[in-house]
Parts: C-alpha cells; sequence; structure tokens
C-alpha cells in the first residue's frame, strides 16, 4: 500500500474512495466459485443449518450442523426442534455434548453449542 497525502475535502473524498476499493470485506469469502458470507449461520440443505468459516489452513468450509434438515425431510423421518425453552433440555444437552468445551471453530460442535441465540434469531425471521 502507498503513501497518501491528505490536505483539503477533495483528496479526503478520493481518499475515502481510496480505502473503500482496496479494503478487503473481511465478511465474504469465495466457496467453490462463488461469495459467501463467513461466520453466518443459515438454513442448511444437507443438514438444519450450515455455516461458513475459515479453517486454521485459511481455507473457507462449510460447516453442516444440526439434525437431519431437509434431507431428512425428503427421507420421511422427523426433524428435531430445538427446545430452547425447556431448562431441562438444555441442561442435558449442554451437558451431552460438553459445552463448557466448544472446540474450533470450524467444526460442527462449536455451532450448535453456541447458536441457540442464532436459531432464535433465525426462527424468528422465517416466521415473519
Amino acid at each position: 500500500m502507498q503513501e497518501y497525502i491528505v490536505e483539503n475535502y477533495h483528496d479526503i473524498k478520493e481518499f475515502i474512495q481510496f480505502i473503500r476499493e482496496y479494503k478487503p470485506d473481511v465478511n465474504e469469502a469465495e466457496y467453490r466459485g462463488r461469495k459467501v458470507k463467513l461466520g453466518k449461520p443459515m438454513r442448511g440443505d444437507v443438514k438444519k443449518f450450515k455455516v461458513y468459516v475459515k479453517n486454521p489452513k485459511g481455507n473457507v468450509v462449510k460447516v453442516n450442523f444440526g439434525h437431519g434438515g431437509t434431507s431428512a425431510k425428503k427421507a420421511g423421518q422427523k426433524t428435531m426442534r430445538i427446545r430452547k425453552n425447556n431448562p431441562k433440555a438444555r441442561k442435558s444437552f449442554r451437558a451431552r455434548h460438553n459445552c463448557d468445551n466448544p472446540g474450533p471453530r470450524h467444526k460442527a460442535r462449536y455451532w450448535s453449542k453456541n447458536s441457540s441465540i442464532i436459531f432464535w434469531i433465525i426462527d424468528f425471521f422465517y416466521l415473519y
């Protein structure tokens, strides 16, 4: 990157345009030839939810998590509901999955533990 001298209003506008062009968007990346948002859980195709993240090597990977999803519906299976309002179910889930140690962001275990709030937000926007 080169040095940029700002002296007047025109230079400020030019500098802002320069920054917009050269600043990489940290929330977007390319996965298999298409642009995807990183770290944003969404409804999945293979499992109930999916999220795109970068692994330690720097590659963008798709993390599928949740039970069933559309593939389970097509097979005629029931998909599990998220029982976020049931304290016993939440406690059991957290104990069963060792939620005190969520693991790395590029694994499904991390997202299934830390996304009960995210599920609520997704469900809210899908319903309304």
